[in-house]
């Protein structure tokens, strides 16, 4: 007994066994419960995850393939892979492969066809237009020719009044002599008159008669030369159509031949303008300033063929995005607007899922779109640009870095999520606008 009262005045024995000491359990208990009890209370973002990469919402900002448009053969690089280039740098020089092609001089050559068809052609139209001057004296000389023969059948037509009656004056004097020679044979066989007297009389009708019969001859030549005359205006204006038909004709073949020259005219400077670009496609050009990548071909004299990718250049400038992908069944949470946040790859970040304004290092984000159609790997995409009112995304990402992204969906007590998380619910669906509403 003794010893036992000299071992409880020790201190080390005090502080072991707890002799005579209140325990403090039950007020740390309690305080838990109500530690508990009112985080529970307290409020929660529901949220959704998804894993992206940086890229950018413009196509024309995103990697672009540099490819060859003719095939070719490499003759000499200007680049490396790694190098900075700005829009218009040369790439690459590519040598000529086809033989329609080898030519130096084939575009001069071609253009000095181009020149003579041309010229050819302005001969064509000169002497369609020749024609048409010698078509016009054609017909001037016709009517020319038609007043000359119209002035003759006039002539003749009076020729012919005149012989008219230069045959009726014959007829007459016939007419007389033959009555006179008739009275006169009655005196001879009377014995009246002489023979003698009777020959005259007998030599005067032959001699009516004879100019009767002169006076229808050229009655009848007149008649004859009036009907020739109208035989050389027949002619005249036969000749006229062969000869017009003719230069007609000359004309329209120069006119055709015109024609076919301006077609291969038109094919010579479409091949004019083909080569004319060809040789401009032998040197390969950045479309844009960037970084070149991914070099696919190597070394001097390798063949390419047209649509052949050379090299890769990812862009210097371009407005940063995040590509997601999201599950089909968190499809229906997102929407356009909504706010996101991320942790990108190679950044460090506190983060607090259901406490995003507590995190430290996230960024901000906002849903720019959301596609319809489920991509290859049975999610469906959606883009995230920068939120402008909030920090700025880091200038150092790049295009493919990684991210992780919380979309945020309503604000619920810890309790509701618990309660939701054990029963397997979904998260509540959301709009980007009714936050903003209820709070007005």
């Amino acid at each position: 007994m003794h010893t036992t009262e000299n071992t409880s005045n020790w201190r080390s024995f005090r502080k072991i066994y707890g002799y005579n000491k209140q325990s403090r359990i039950r007020f740390w208990f309690y305080g838990l419960l109500v530690l508990l009890a009112v985080t529970l209370f307290l409020p929660w973002t529901q949220h959704i995850r998804a894993r992206g990469t940086v890229t950018t919402l413009r196509p024309e900002q995103r990697p672009q393939e540099l490819n060859t448009i003719i095939p070719g053969r490499v003759l000499k690089w200007f680049v490396k892979e790694g190098d900075i280039v700005k829009a218009g740098d040369t790439i690459l020089q590519l040598a000529e492969i086809k033989d329609d092609y080898f030519d130096p001089q084939l575009v001069n050559r071609t253009g000095e066809q181009l020149r003579s068809k041309q010229q050819s052609i302005e001969l064509y139209k000169s002497k369609a237009g020749t024609a048409s001057t010698q078509i016009s004296a054609l017909d001037n000389a016709l009517t020319l020719k038609l007043n000359q023969l119209e002035n003759k059948r006039k002539q003749q037509q009076v020729k012919l009044q005149t012989d008219s009656i230069e045959l009726m004056a014959a007829v007459n004097d016939l007419n007389i002599a033959g009555k006179q020679l008739a009275r006169q044979r009655s005196l001879y066989d009377s014995g009246l008159v002489s023979l003698t007297q009777l020959e005259q009389r007998n030599q005067a009708y032959q001699n009516a008669l004879a100019k009767k019969i002169s006076a229808e001859n050229k009655m009848t030549n007149t008649r004859q030369d009036l009907l020739i005359t109208e035989i050389e205006f027949n002619s005249a204006r036969q000749e006229n159509r062969e000869k017009v038909s003719k230069a007609q004709g000359d004309q329209l073949q120069s006119l055709s031949q015109a024609a076919t020259g301006e077609a291969e005219v038109a094919k010579l400077q479409n091949q004019y303008s083909n080569y004319s670009i060809r040789n401009g496609l032998y040197f390969i050009t950045a479309p844009q300033g960037g970084q070149i990548t991914k070099a696919r071909k190597a070394g001097i004299g390798e063949i390419v063929k047209e649509g052949d990718m050379i090299v890769e250049v990812v862009p210097d400038r371009f407005q940063y995005a995040v590509e997601l992908f999201v599950r089909p069944v968190d499809l229906p949470l997102v929407s356009t607007g909504q706010q996101v946040r991320f942790q990108f790859d190679g950044f460090p970040a506190i983060v607090f899922s259901g406490w995003p304004r507590s995190s430290y290092g996230t960024f901000a984000g906002k849903v720019t779109a959301v596609e319809n159609s489920v991509s290859a790997n049975g999610k469906f995409r959606v883009l995230v640009t920068e939120n402008p009112l909030q920090k700025p995304w880091p200038p150092q990402l790049r295009m493919g870095t990684g991210a992780q992204a919380i979309a945020l969906l309503k604000d619920v007590p810890v309790w509701y999520e618990l309660w939701r998380n054990i029963n397997g619910f979904p998260p509540d669906y959301y709009q980007a606008g009714q936050k903003t509403t209820e709070k007005k």
